[in-house]
């Protein structure tokens, strides 16, 4: 009988010695899916939400916007700004074990600029060659200085990948991305989840708190909310702004914003395909025209309860790269009237492609009605946000209305879109000498020069618009109170180092 109680004992206590400590699971909300999870090919704002918790990269960004450092601990510029040198963080391995070294970053590199399926290519396009220069050494050799190239580096262009699984995958990559960041891939279901799990030999790993990660997409702000709410989810980004006083009246929840140095814009397709031909696609003076039928202003307050603010260039008008002698246009019906019959028309007809989300459907539901005073008849196309860009991508549009999340260097926010070969360019906008204005831009490190560049380029942009730029909004979140050690930056990133969720 004694025997029987003693292993009934040790059978217990081994069950009871064995269960683990709870796993801390942080459900976040997304307002959309993420479109392919590889870093050379992605191009959405919340696949790079999901990278700041899978994918590190050679440097971050501070909740200031300076450049620090994450995998790379030191750099230095040589040769009058044509080298850049960088020394990387020693016993960093990747989420299959393999080693990131020199190697590692050149391959990356490499991979960004020469993969067919790269978007990258015109973010890294003042790299000459990348090289090794060390075993934890890699050094840049640029074509002509490049003052963007950093900030490049601190989002998905230096966003290093195993070599081993690159190799393996390449450009199916996404299915099973492996990266450096502090939480690795587990899982991903298309509209439904991604699921990361905390990497045990991260080499920050003592400063990571979560065990596991579920993104879940919900383009309905009203409903993601209220999954908050509920306690089915922990976080959610991108709060309706109408919704901002619930929360903060909430007990259990926490708010948080900050303005956000992106941009709302419509695409207008000027020569992406056939779709390009239509009125507004061929015509700058009707995209004039749509531009001063709305009223920003009004739209800014409306929708977004003036957490935005209205705007017409790629960077809003407290920027020190705005051109404050292009300013955001006033309503002027009768100009745009002008303009129309001008042009040729009585009425035009507008198809504007939209992802289905409450925000974007209310602002451009009130454009559709200020436009169609001057005589625009706007039908819009709503659609999930991944087919909207992949549709832009191949010029299966007429407008499309998209955002963009905005980059530190100012290149960052107009480059890729307006350049002829730009890895964003889905208008297919190209004027040489844009091109030429924007190219010396990035080669120049002097502040008043690269001003002088941009200002230049704002005044063709301006008048022929092949984006039309609608403001900047606020980054909004929401957050359990339980969850703690968040920090807005004004990248609009959810930064998981240090964060915590209680009991």
């Amino acid at each position: 009988m004694n025997q029987i109680l003693r292993l009934t004992t040790a059978l217990a206590f081994g069950v009871l010695t064995a269960l683990p400590a709870a796993a801390v699971e942080l459900k976040i909300g997304l307002q959309d899916d993420a479109d392919v999870l590889d870093p050379a090919q992605s191009r959405s704002f919340v696949g790079r939400i999901v990278y700041t918790a899978m994918c590190d990269k050679l440097v971050d960004v501070s909740p200031d916007l300076k450049i620090i450092p994450q995998l790379a601990t030191d750099w230095a510029w040589s040769e009058g700004g044509k080298v850049l040198t960088m020394k990387l963080r020693e016993g960093v391995k990747f989420h299959d074990d393999t080693p990131l070294d020199a190697a590692a970053v050149v391959t990356t590199i490499e991979r960004n600029l020469t993969m067919a399926e790269s978007r990258r290519k015109s973010e890294l396009a003042s790299v000459e060659k990348v090289e090794a220069a060390g075993p934890l050494e890699v050094k840049f050799t640029l074509k002509q200085p490049d003052a963007t190239l950093l900030a490049q580096l601190s989002d998905r262009a230096g966003m290093i990948v195993s070599p081993k699984a690159a190799k393996e995958l390449g450009a199916n990559f996404g299915s099973k991305p492996v990266c450096a960041g502090p939480f690795k891939f587990v899982e991903r279901v298309q509209q439904d989840r991604i699921v990361l799990e905390k990497f045990k030999d991260y080499w920050n790993k003592d400063n990571v708190f979560i065990d596991k990660v579920t993104y879940t997409p919900i383009p309905d702000s009203t409903v993601r909310l209220a999954n908050l709410q509920s306690g089915d989810l922990d976080f959610i980004e991108r709060l309706a702004p109408t919704d901002a006083a619930a929360v903060k009246g909430d007990s259990k929840l926490t708010y948080a914003d900050v303005v956000n140095i992106g941009n709302m814009s419509i695409y207008v397709n000027v020569g992406n395909g056939a779709r390009a031909n239509n009125p507004m696609g061929k015509d700058k003076r009707l995209r004039q025209a749509f531009s001063l039928a709305m009223d920003r202003e009004a739209l800014m307050q409306i929708v977004f309860e003036g957490t935005a603010v209205a705007g017409n260039q790629p960077f809003p008008p407290s920027s020190a790269w705005f051109n404050k002698a292009v300013p955001v246009p006033q309503r002027d019906v009768a100009k745009a009237k002008a303009l129309i019959k001008e042009a040729g028309f009585d009425r035009v007809p507008v198809e504007i492609q939209i992802p289905n989300n409450p925000v974007v459907q209310q602002t451009m539901q009130i454009i559709q009605s200020m436009v169609a005073e001057a005589g625009f008849d706007v039908t819009l196309k709503s659609t999930e946000f991944a087919t909207l860009l992949d549709e832009q991508t191949r010029g299966n549009y007429q407008l499309s209305r998209s955002d963009w999340s905005g980059r530190v260097d100012p290149d960052g926010n107009i480059h890729q879109f307006v350049t002829c070969k730009g890895g964003l360019n889905d208008t297919k906008y190209c004027n040489a000498e844009v091109d030429k204005l924007l190219n010396e831009a990035r080669a120049s490190t002097d502040e008043k020069v690269r001003k002088q560049k941009y200002d230049a380029a704002a005044v063709i942009l301006n008048d022929e618009q092949p984006m039309i730029y609608l403001g900047h909004q606020s980054w909004i979140w929401a957050m359990k109170k339980n969850v703690t050690g968040f920090t807005p930056s004004p990248d609009g990133m959810i930064r998981l180092i240090g964060l915590k969720k209680g009991s």
